[in-house]
């Protein structure tokens, strides 16, 4: 074997002794990072309390921008996670909360009155 015919199959032998892919440095894509939490990263957004259903276990809210779910202002109804958080509010109230989508559904997860 001359060494063109060595370096050759040497080159041949490397990319193919690999999986598909596995030639690539960057492996970002590979492992990206944990998503953080919306409850943790999520500031809590201004609303008014416009209807509280106890029954349905649902709020709606009339809302400013929702930073983490990129909402702009407007009202609409909320699930609550707990429908304790229900019990802190009435109709009318200046309210801070958090919000997500969860299972595709808007939720509250924390609600309490405006200081």
């Amino acid at each position: 074997m001359n060494r063109t015919t060595l370096i050759l199959a040497a080159t041949v032998f490397s990319f193919t002794a690999l999986p598909l892919g596995a030639q690539t440095t960057d492996h970002s894509a590979h492992h990206p990072e944990p998503a953080k939490t919306q409850q943790a990263a999520a500031p809590m957004s201004d609303g008014e309390v416009r209807k509280v259903d106890m029954d349905a276990k649902k709020i709606t809210l009339r809302h400013g921008t929702i930073e983490n779910l990129g909402m702009p202002p407007m009202t609409m109804v909320f699930q609550v996670k707990d429908p304790a958080l229900l019990e802190k509010v009435k109709t009318g109230d200046k309210v801070k909360f958090r919000a997500e989508k969860t299972g595709g559904a808007y939720t509250v997860l924390q609600i309490e009155p405006a200081k």
